[in-house]
């Protein structure tokens, strides 16, 4: 590929998502953060199966954040302008990411602009 075709670094995340990004991984961190952003969350020590976060991850995972739990804030948090620079790294359009973040494209617009 040219030069100018290599790929994008990954966006950095910031302080209070960045133990989720080495537990979960960049990809399932954005869909942790779209499904459980902004709410307080608990996380189960043992879990039993059943719970929304522990189909989202698995179990495993859900221990892993357990064992992180003094890193983790009391809400999850929103990271809205780096979930935005995350999916436009993965190719999403400026549109769907304003969709699934529930903010104006103007606004997805100019985070990525800041962003860049």
């Amino acid at each position: 590929p040219a030069m100018n075709e290599l790929a994008r670094p990954f966006p950095k995340p910031p302080a209070q998502v960045a133990v989720y990004v080495e537990v979960l991984g960049p990809d399932l961190t954005v869909d942790f953060l779209l499904t459980f952003g902004g709410a307080e969350l608990y996380i189960p020590e043992n879990p039993q199966g059943r719970g929304q976060l522990e189909k989202l991850i698995g179990p495993d995972k859900v221990m892993a954040l357990y064992r992180e739990g003094h890193r983790l804030q009391p809400r999850v948090p929103l990271a809205s302008k780096w979930l935005a620079a995350v999916m436009a790294w993965q190719g999403h359009s400026t549109a769907e990411i304003a969709r699934r973040l529930r903010v104006a494209d103007v606004t997805v617009r100019g985070w990525l602009k800041g962003a860049g």
